[in-house]
């Protein structure tokens, strides 16, 4: 049996991302639909290596008739027609930030709580979680389930990637110009990017976190515990594709080295790379179009009681976008939840 299909915000990074993934990972499709703004109507976007679909306006869509629709196409775009999607009928995996708190809509990373996808029906909306929250809940899940986490404390190195095509375009630009001193001004950046790190993503909150951080601390304990204590930084790194992240916990409960590397290495969804050599540790570089969470420098952190640190890194496209939300459309099909 195969199911009627759309991807809003098709002709976006994440949302090509998302086309190729279904593709590759051949998710049972009978029909398939890319939908984008008004003004990207009319171009072209590949499905699998025999489909070039041409896109539809999202605006003027009918949802009836389709099963599933995954949304990638900003938060406000979301906010308008993903309700009018499930509205329809359809089953909407959202990627956007617009309904992660809503208390009704499932937040969901299939590794790490399935069992939330339950309560999906009371809006038809699932939520796909930020993509640093992805990578770290995932690779926290094996530790919390051997001695549950009390606090987190996170460093980010975001890739240019998770702010978009544009974003994308303006690294390769600004470092271009660098190297014939014509850098280009910043525009989707507060400063250079090029050759620099910038510890802002998002908006400032009062308090002065950034709506990145906050993101990230309510994600994680929506989806692993109300009970976890999460203080991050988030850093956005001329890097074009992969997070990163240096992430110290604190359990509540003794935890050695020993055990946590047993866990991880079981772990759904997760690699470990980590030899205490050079070059043996994962970087962006090298897992760009990988699916799994790589971990690495796992060790104890003795300024807490029971601690350990750890380095992660990701595909933001692929398993802090695309690829999270098609495995919950996977575990929606596995539970028999799209039936009825």
């Amino acid at each position: 049996m195969g199911y009627r299909m759309a991807v809003v915000g098709a002709t976006g990074a994440v949302g090509r991302e998302i086309l190729k993934t279904l593709a590759e990972r051949n998710f049972p499709v009978d029909s398939m639909v890319a939908l984008a703004s008004g003004r990207s109507a009319g171009q072209q976007v590949s499905f699998g290596d025999d489909q070039v679909l041409t896109v539809k306006s999202l605006d003027s869509f009918d949802f009836k008739g389709i099963d599933i629709a995954l949304f990638s196409p900003g938060a406000a775009i979301s906010a308008v027609h993903a309700p009018r999607a499930a509205a329809a009928g359809c089953v909407v995996i959202d990627n956007t930030s617009q309904f992660r708190m809503d208390p009704d809509v499932p937040l969901v990373v299939p590794e790490v709580n399935p069992q939330a996808l339950a309560r999906f029906r009371k809006r038809r909306i699932i939520a796909n979680p930020n993509c640093s929250t992805i990578q770290m809940v995932v690779a926290l899940k094996p530790l919390h389930d051997l001695a549950r986490v009390k606090r987190v404390v996170v460093s980010t190195y975001q890739s240019v990637s998770g702010a978009g095509r544009e974003a994308m375009d303006e690294l390769w630009s600004q470092t271009r110009g660098v190297y014939v001193n014509e850098t280009p001004p910043s525009e989707q950046f507060t400063k250079q990017i090029a050759f620099n790190v910038i510890p802002h993503i998002d908006n400032f909150l009062g308090d002065g976190s950034t709506r990145e951080e906050t993101k990230m601390a309510e994600e994680t304990r929506k989806i692993l515990s109300p009970d976890i204590a999460v203080m991050a930084t988030c850093v956005r790194v001329p890097v074009f594709i992969g997070h990163a992240e240096a992430v110290h916990v604190e359990f509540e409960e003794p935890i050695t080295e020993q055990q946590a590397w047993e866990a991880l290495r079981e772990a759904p969804g997760v690699i470990v790379l980590d030899r205490r050599e050079d070059g043996g540790y994962a970087t962006p570089a090298e897992i760009a179009g990988e699916d799994a969470v790589y971990v690495s420098r796992l060790r104890r952190d003795l300024t807490v009681p029971h601690g350990l640190a750890f380095w992660c890194v990701s595909d933001n496209l692929r398993k802090g976008a695309a690829l999270n939300a098609v495995q919950i459309a996977e575990e929606l099909v596995a539970q028999g939840l799209l039936e009825g």
